[in-house]
């Protein structure tokens, strides 16, 4: 019966602590990448309907 109840409390010791650590990470990482925007000017005017339509 003892070697039941270590076992139990050992595992719930390490979900609390796995589920300690995930937290920690959701807060600690960046949710969104910032990431730099390359535009090229439209060569036809298909191209400047579709780049006008986007950037709406």
């Amino acid at each position: 019966m003892k070697d039941f109840k270590l076992k139990l409390v050992l595992s719930i010791l390490s979900a609390i602590v796995f589920s300690f650590i995930f937290i920690l990470l959701a807060f600690s990482l960046p949710i969104h990448k910032k990431e730099a925007k390359v535009s090229m000017k439209a060569k036809g005017k298909l191209e400047q309907v579709s780049q006008s339509l986007k950037n709406r």
